[in-house]
């Protein structure tokens, strides 16, 4: 092994180009070991791509046979032929992609169902419920969520006023913006960018903490010491979700109001009571409620999805990743396709 390094630049050093054949007379080797062999081989293999053949010569039995054991070792790439493309594969894959998402949806139905009958038996048995878990996760969940929220919902009320006065002074209808403001934000945007940002947050936060214990085997040894991990795990967190998501979404519906009545003042002069005066003047209660109808749902859809990613997590760090990425993507699109059922049905019941 010492040797090694040596014996490599010597070999390099013998390679003459342009020729066909090279020799190498070993009948003064008199020990060789798997890295000789290792080396020759390497330089051999090296030599037939360029085109050209290495030779040993005056090799002994005993050595004949361990460069051929060694020859025989080294592992070959393998190229996996790639599949030609054809109706049928394209079809198997489609089949296969809408089997996953139906047992995707099958798991988070159970997932969803392990909570509730995990709620109902802890609403029997209060004195089992960890009330300091659930004031952290809420500390977590919403508190330090505030600023996020705030920040981005009061940005979409400037934006939207901006926006819309821009097109609105050009029919002369600059008072309507006020009521652009209020739907918008009230009905929709408030709670689904506030959802969309916890999904980011909290989704991958629920993942990344089961999917730590789990790969430590510490949900294992939960189980081993009879502690059930639905209820120690998944209750307080979901429901720290379910408390602090409508919190959270009035927040936005606050701090977007308010980013609207600024840019509305200086853009359009509104001044700020009169901004008031039409908001609560024109704008229904129902609009509200629709927006808050929806939070909870938003709310039982991140928590499920993210505990269920984190009980998906193998064995290494590369598994844990996958789902942590996975839960954020499935958690933001599953809370969009839920937005626009709300608006398609809200729509059809002219609410």
């Amino acid at each position: 092994m010492r040797s090694v390094a040596g014996l490599d630049a010597a070999l390099q050093d013998l390679v003459q180009p342009g020729a066909s054949e090279i020799m190498i007379d070993l009948s003064d080797v008199a020990r060789m070991d798997t890295a000789g062999a290792y080396v020759l081989e390497r330089q051999r293999a090296a030599l037939a791509g360029q085109g050209q053949d290495l030779r040993l010569v005056n090799l002994s039995s005993d050595h004949t046979a361990l460069l051929a054991r060694v020859a025989s070792a080294i592992p070959q790439p393998q190229i996996a032929p790639r599949p030609a493309l054809s109706a049928v594969l394209l079809l198997e894959k489609l089949g296969r992609a809408v089997a996953g998402a139906g047992q995707f949806l099958l798991e988070l139905h159970a997932m969803l169902g392990i909570f509730l009958a995990r709620l109902f038996w802890l609403l029997r048995h209060p004195s089992e419920f960890r009330l300091t878990a659930l004031v952290h996760h809420c500390d977590q969940v919403g508190w330090k969520a505030i600023p996020i929220v705030a920040l981005m919902s009061f940005l979409i009320g400037v934006v939207l006023a901006f926006q819309g006065s821009v097109q609105l002074r050009q029919f002369g209808a600059e008072i309507f913006v006020i009521d652009l403001i209020a739907i918008s934000i009230l009905r929709e945007l408030g709670i689904l960018l506030t959802a969309i940002i916890v999904a980011g947050r909290t989704a991958s936060s629920f993942t990344a903490a089961i999917g730590s214990m789990k790969m430590r085997e510490e949900i294992d040894a939960m189980r081993t010491l009879a502690i059930d991990p639905a209820t120690v795990l998944f209750v307080p967190r979901i429901l720290a979700l379910l408390i602090t998501l409508p919190i959270l979404g009035l927040i936005a519906n606050v701090m977007g109001l308010f980013g609207g009545a600024m840019m509305a003042w200086i853009e359009l002069g509104i001044s700020p009571g009169m901004f008031l005066a039409r908001l609560l003047e024109d704008t229904s209660a129902r609009h509200v409620l629709v927006g808050f109808v929806k939070a909870p749902v938003f709310a039982m859809i991140i928590g499920v999805i993210g505990c269920h990613a984190g009980m998906g997590v193998g064995g290494n760090a590369e598994s844990l990743g996958r789902q942590t990425s996975a839960a954020v993507v499935r958690s933001i699109f599953a809370v969009i396709v839920a937005d626009a059922l709300f608006s398609v049905f809200f729509a059809m019941m002219d609410i």
